[in-house]
């Protein structure tokens, strides 16, 4: 098992009236030599000690089975299997920089990664919004206004009568305009075992699914992915149309399917796997997911954002 090298500076144990520094939700970001990625954490005491919950770089929110306070930082593992690494674990180690969680990690081939964690923020709104006009996303002729997450990736999205496709397993697709609060409309059609998904900002995906294998109900079509459940299961119906009515206030989502409430003004805690970026407080766009094998279909994206005085 590899293991990343300690920061400097951790040389004091942390006492236990300190533990309150750490707790709470925590937007992070992951540097690699390449590039960067989003992951969000989440700590909370327990059994006298702490408990974590990730988001790594793809995949749902999960329970670690290692979190403590340490030499004066955090250290957290996430398995391997998670990782989809086969050479260790993959160890994290920090410490508070005043606010700022700054720590360090490694990369499946041992380099050195640094990540920075900054509190999540409430995203809580004072006033109910007021709705300015309606903005179709999708002209029906072609990809303007829309790009590719990676240009030079195979299987790209195509645009046949009125309808904008992908086949899977290609790039992902990202509207050039971003929101902050919004009501958006769109129509999609999800071919027998694929899987795809809407993400709202670019941060939080309402998935779309007809895959085989059951899987947890927060992970299912209707579901944001990893945390809120349909509040009853949506029938899947792979080949035909159907039609999202998404509400998004701050945290709060509001998720219609073909009319029925799914899941019905409930704060989502934090991003899920593959999000753009992990700076929730900021405005996003919306970000069709083609990385996912099978074919999927959209049609009709309109979004209505919020206007504040």
């Amino acid at each position: 098992m590899k293991r990343a090298v300690l920061l400097p500076g951790l040389a004091m144990a942390v006492l236990h009236s300190d533990v309150s520094a750490y707790l709470g939700r925590w937007d992070l970001t992951l540097k690699a030599p390449e590039r960067e990625y989003s992951s969000w954490l989440e700590i909370t005491r327990h059994d006298g000690g702490i408990q974590a919950r990730l988001v790594s770089r793809w995949g749902h929110a999960r329970l670690l089975p290692t979190a403590e306070l340490v030499n004066g930082g955090i250290r957290f593992v996430s398995p391997k299997e998670e990782e989809g690494r086969t050479d260790g674990d993959m160890i994290f180690e920090g410490r508070l920089q005043g606010n700022v969680l700054v720590g360090n990690t490694s990369g499946p081939d041992g380099t050195p990664w640094s990540w920075r964690g900054e509190r999540a923020p409430s995203l809580e709104r004072k006033q109910a919004p007021t709705w300015g006009t309606p903005v179709n996303l999708f002209n029906g002729k072609d990809l303007g206004g829309w790009r590719l997450t990676e240009p030079g990736t195979g299987n790209p999205w195509r645009v046949e009568d009125g309808t904008l496709s992908s086949p899977g397993r290609g790039a992902d697709l990202v509207s050039d305009r971003t929101f902050d609060d919004f009501k958006l409309h769109v129509e999609f059609n999800c071919a027998p075992g694929a899987n795809s998904g809407v993400y709202l900002r670019g941060r939080y995906e309402v998935q779309i699914e007809d895959e085989p294998e059951p899987d947890a109900p927060e992970r299912r079509l209707g579901g944001i992915y990893g945390y809120l459940a349909p509040a009853t299961p949506a029938a899947r119906e792979p080949g035909t149309w159907r039609a999202y009515d998404i509400t998004l206030v701050g945290r709060r989502v509001t998720v219609v399917l073909d009319g029925v409430i799914l899941i019905d003004d409930q704060e989502i805690p934090g991003i899920t796997g593959g999000a753009l970026d992990s700076h929730e407080a900021l405005p996003g766009p919306i970000y069709l997911q083609g990385s996912e094998p099978g074919r999927v279909e959209y049609r009709n994206i309109r979004v209505t954002p919020a206007s504040r005085n």
